[in-house]
């Protein structure tokens, strides 16, 4: 299976950094291929723009000329999005969200003529032909039960429900790692290991 990671988490030394090299190990040992887009390394901008926004009005009636609009980050994203059979998301929930430069990939490069684009009745629809899963990988301070209780697990719905639902995307499966600052190094490693057993069973 072709796995294309969306990491966000500017410390190397995170845990978030921990569970990716697990997925990867995990998808090495299943003999599939992988790529990573490192969205704080790569220059990545995550702020929608008056042309982002333009090129989003026009993609209804023009992809074409909408795709000529966007930066060089997004049309090679488009192509490596293109090329996954998997997705996966991995970032740490901060003040109950996602980070902005998550925030800023899905409303940039899951976007009309890139991702999904419209029937004729005006109706979404997925344009990653390849794309049959999609992952989303957490980690958070917050005891679980707290975060579905007051915020409805508001990130998993956003981006299950929100986003990739909305355009056809249904095999869409959530890992979320809580109370990260208290778990001991014992119950790191196994989530660790579960991580790695997970990739490499796809």
């Amino acid at each position: 299976m072709r796995t294309l990671f969306i990491f966000n988490h500017p410390y190397d030394g995170s845990f978030c950094n921990a569970l990716l090299d697990a997925a990867v190990n995990g998808v090495t040992r299943s003999d599939g291929e992988s790529d990573i887009i490192h969205l704080d390394k790569e220059g990545f901008n995550p702020v929608m723009s008056s042309n982002d926004l333009l090129a989003f009005r026009t993609a209804r009636t023009d992809p074409q000329r909408a795709l000529s609009m966007l930066d060089k980050k997004v049309l090679d994203y488009k192509s490596r999005l293109e090329w996954a059979e998997h997705l996966v998301f991995i970032f740490p929930v901060w003040w109950m969200l996602m980070p902005s430069l998550t925030k800023g990939f899905i409303e940039k490069v899951i976007f009309p003529g890139v991702a999904y684009g419209y029937t004729q009745k005006g109706e979404m629809h997925s344009r990653l032909a390849n794309l049959s899963r999609v992952t989303v990988i957490t980690t958070m301070a917050t005891p679980a039960e707290v975060y579905g209780t007051l915020m409805g697990d508001a990130v998993w719905r956003a981006i299950k429900n929100g986003t990739f639902a909305a355009i056809g995307v249904d095999n869409c499966h959530w890992m979320n790692f809580d109370r990260i600052l208290d778990v001991s190094r014992d119950k790191r490693v196994e989530w660790l290991r579960d991580v790695e057993e997970y990739f490499a069973a796809l």
